[in-house]
């Protein structure tokens, strides 16, 4: 075949994932501080206008990839949540996808965390992200255990931290998924079921 092969032209969706996950192989690889809009560029053999049309500045840009695997974590974890049946089987599969993802992306999703110029353009979503997750663990725990609105709603935002921790031990390889896992699983069954007895026992006295 002779003449110059014709350049296949994405759609805007796809051209914004490509730049996205040029990004996140950037971080992967060589760190945050590695990613600019002319280096991006140049991985992905576009110009530098050209990913400005997408994003307007870099902290937009990261911004965006947060948003992005974070609402990839959270599909998966809705999913998850439609299968199980049992309270037990809903922690452990959630805990298990977002160790998972810790463990994968970590080295992306940290990062993004921990800076505070996309922390900043991020803080509303992330809250309300937070805040619908709390609700929908808040309402799974008063169902099983039958604790009240302000205890339940203060364990479920503590456990919430120990799995955010658990999830910064995996990606430092200091702990496996699966081990990570079943601390959580144990230390947030275990723990909710003890504080549902202690709640109980107060209750009759």
């Amino acid at each position: 075949m002779t003449g110059t092969q014709k350049r296949t032209r994405l759609s805007p969706q796809a051209r914004a994932d490509q730049i996205l996950e040029q990004a996140a192989d950037l971080i992967q690889r060589e760190g945050l501080s590695a990613v600019t809009m002319e280096r991006l560029a140049k991985d992905a053999g576009i110009s530098k206008g050209l990913v400005y049309n997408y994003f307007p500045s870099r902290d937009a840009l990261l911004a965006a990839l947060l948003q992005k695997e974070q609402a990839q974590l959270r599909e998966r974890g809705m999913a998850e949540a439609l299968r199980v049946d049992s309270f037990e089987a809903l922690i452990e599969g959630t805990t298990r996808l977002y160790l998972e993802q810790t463990h994968d992306r970590g080295a992306v999703i940290l990062p993004l965390l921990a800076d505070p110029s996309v922390s900043r353009l991020m803080l509303d979503t992330l809250r309300t992200e937070r805040d619908r997750t709390i609700r929908y663990f808040v309402r799974a725990v008063r169902r099983e255990y039958g604790l009240d609105l302000v205890t339940a709603i203060t364990a479920v935002d503590s456990l919430m931290t120990l799995t955010g921790a658990m999830g910064r031990l995996v990606a430092s390889g200091s702990v496996t998924v699966e081990d990570g896992t079943q601390m959580c699983v144990q230390l947030l069954t275990g723990g909710m079921e003890k504080l549902a007895r202690s709640k109980q026992a107060s209750m009759r006295q």
